[in-house]
């Protein structure tokens, strides 16, 4: 009699309700959802580019084209496109431009192996000729480059110019790129050329009037804080002011809120009230001794010292934002000033002009002909709210792009063109190497086409036809053609016809795609903990809180 095989028991590993797959369907799952998302942005990439419209839980809608932002607004919670989240925000802090390539090029190189995948080539393979191929790209790039020379200040500034015009053609300002370039340029050109920090590039969104009527403040202007009576009374422009920044409320407290005195007769408190008034009016006067004649406050002006100012000729505004400020410090110099007194000339900054002035429906405060001024503030006009807010992103791009191309001064050609160049390299280099190399080498020379064709297929134009004459003129080694969306031909040097991208654009988002895609090509298998039963369940009391609660219930609560 043949003897039972004996009982394996049952081991339980996760907890009940856990969720796991693996292995190659679990692979495939995450190249699928990868894809997913680049078809919902492939549509935006280029200078004929269509817009997303998105409409939040809170009903706010958006309209953008920006591949980053649109990621951010879409609530995404598969966790290998996630991956793709993260490098399109990477793409966007890093250099600004460029969010939609990196996340296409990403997908596409997951599209193109897909089928060695399934054929079961071991991802290992795919992921060594990816890297391999990226090196290839990169070293390629270095060494077609072109470097601006920077001691050219004409020559730069327009380099300047047809970066920022190239980076604004996919959106929604092309039409307005000469006046929008100049005035980025102008804006990154006012910073401390060394540090290049654009968070002191204000930005201030007024709706009415027309994209044309936006202007550049080379210096500071803020929304007209709220004020006191007395403060119409106050001269609105000054030619050369002392300008004096604080940190100090200027205001009459009421002595219930903040302080408990006990008095015995009346003239003691008429000693305490004197006292107050006593010590506002001798901040009041140690300022005005200063010789400033523009007063500017973190916290609140009262209404007694904005009449005591206005009746010596001197502006004040109370309740200035922090940052904003900061922007008038470091354009008029001085610096911000937590007392009154000892404040010496050293302390003060000026400006060749102060202005209030009315933009629009807001009165604004103008502190222009700044002698130290490394900051600029961008007044933004337009119809509706949401153009205003896309203008912004739209020249948050060109900034950074321009800010790249000042830290180092090497452009390639757009358009397309350098993807081409760097494909018809890699391939030529492929059908050196032997064995599956090979393959995922030239998978990854055919990705790298994806850019191109997107923007044929975005502007309606023959993308077969298109791509083929580009082939024929690598091939022959014209290595600067690209698509042209405008000319009857569909192809031309984008070189010649300005279409600049700094060479940091591109570097970064084949870096990044390829990390990424190898990092989702690694992954095979997903272990999804169960939802907790409980929806969002608060934090957790801190313990003896219970205890705190109940004390002094059913007895008497202690007499204060």
């Amino acid at each position: 009699m043949q003897r039972g095989l004996p009982m394996q028991p049952t081991v339980v590993l996760l907890k009940e309700g856990t969720d796991t797959s693996q292995g190659k369907p679990q692979l495939l799952s995450n190249i699928s959802a990868c894809l997913a998302i680049s078809e919902t942005l492939a549509s935006t990439l280029g200078p004929r580019g269509m817009d997303k419209l998105i409409v939040n839980e809170r009903g706010e809608a958006q309209i953008t084209n920006d591949g980053a932002t649109i990621l951010k607004l879409l609530d995404i919670v598969h966790p290998a496109a996630r991956t793709l989240v993260d490098i399109a925000r990477a793409q966007d802090a890093e250099v600004g431009d460029g969010t939609t390539s990196v996340v296409l090029l990403a997908a596409q190189l997951l599209k193109e192996v897909r089928g060695y995948i399934e054929e079961g080539v071991s991802p290992h393979i795919i992921l060594k000729g990816f890297r391999k191929a990226a090196e290839l790209a990169i070293e390629h790039i270095k060494s077609v480059q072109i470097t601006v020379d920077k001691s050219n200040p004409e020559q730069f500034r327009s380099l300047l110019l047809k970066c920022a015009s190239t980076s604004m053609s996919s959106k929604l300002i092309h039409s307005e790129k000469p006046f929008f370039s100049n005035m980025v340029v102008e804006a990154v050109q006012c910073l401390d050329q060394e540090d290049l920090n654009e968070n002191l590039i204000g930005v201030k969104k007024i709706p009415g009037g027309g994209m044309q009527d936006s202007l550049l403040v080379k210096g500071v202007a803020f929304k007209k804080t709220f004020t006191y009576a007395g403060a119409e009374q106050q001269p609105k422009a000054f030619r050369n002011p002392l300008i004096l920044s604080l940190n100090v409320e200027l205001e009459l407290k009421a002595e219930k809120d903040n302080a408990e005195v006990r008095v015995e007769h009346v003239s003691d408190y008429q000693a305490i009230v004197d006292a107050e008034w006593e010590i506002i009016y001798r901040k009041l006067e140690a300022i005005e001794k200063t010789g400033a004649k523009v007063v500017l406050s973190k916290l609140p002006i009262g209404d007694l010292a904005t009449q005591w100012f206005a009746d010596r000729d001197i502006f004040c505004a109370g309740r200035v934002a922090a940052d904003d400020l900061q922007r008038v410090v470091q354009a008029v110099g001085g610096s911000i000033q937590s007392t009154c007194s000892d404040i010496k000339r050293e302390h003060l900054g000026t400006c060749g002009y102060f202005e209030e002035r009315q933009i629009g429906g807001e009165r604004y405060n103008l502190f222009t002909e700044c002698p130290k001024a490394k900051t600029c503030t961008l007044i933004l006009r337009g119809g509706a709210e949401q153009f205003i807010e896309e203008v912004e992103r739209s020249l948050h791009d060109a900034i950074m792009v321009v800010k790249r191309a000042v830290k180092n001064g090497d452009i390639v050609a757009g358009g397309g063109a350098i993807e081409m160049d760097l494909s018809s390299r890699i391939r030529k280099h492929a059908l050196s190497i032997p064995g599956k190399l090979q393959l995922v080498m030239i998978a990854f020379a055919k990705a790298l086409e994806v850019i191109p064709r997107q923007i044929c297929d975005n502007a309606g134009l023959d993308t077969t036809d298109v791509l083929n004459k580009l082939r024929m003129k690598h091939a022959n080694g014209e290595q600067y053609y690209g698509v042209d969306v405008d000319g009857p031909e569909g192809i031309r040097n984008n070189l010649d016809a300005f279409v600049w991208e700094p060479s940091l654009v591109k570097v970064n988002a084949i870096n990044s795609a390829t990390e990424a895609a190898c990092l989702i090509l690694s992954v095979d298998e997903t272990v999804r903990a169960p939802q907790s039963e409980a929806q969002n369940p608060g934090p957790r009391a801190p313990p003896g809180a219970a205890q705190q609660a109940l004390r002094g219930r059913g007895r008497g609560m202690p007499r204060r």
